[in-house]
């Protein structure tokens, strides 16, 4: 989606909804959490994602587990986005 969804989960069409396993790590989306937050994959599974996302209420983030009809892909850019990819660059530990 190219912007902010307007449809709220429960009203999507379901051949819109994505599995949640088809997301990656640092994937940018849109999460539904009292409206839709910009977000950001930390992992998904056959049945969930979790994802840091921005709370409007509050200037820190939050990071929750939701199922695919609460998710959707986000291709506008957004400062978690730049924090995405400098958590994926750290080196492993040895």
């Amino acid at each position: 989606m190219a912007s902010t969804p307007t449809v709220t989960p429960p009203h999507r069409d379901p051949a819109d909804v994505a599995p949640a396993e088809s997301y990656r790590p640092s994937d940018p989306v849109w999460v539904y959490r009292d409206g839709w937050r910009a977000g950001v994959i930390e992992a998904s599974s056959p049945r969930a994602v979790t994802v840091t996302y921005r709370q409007v209420q509050h200037s820190g983030t939050g990071v929750d587990t939701f199922t695919a009809p609460y998710v959707t892909s986000r291709a506008d850019s957004d400062a978690l986005d730049d924090r995405a990819v400098k958590l994926m660059r750290r080196m492993p530990r040895r």
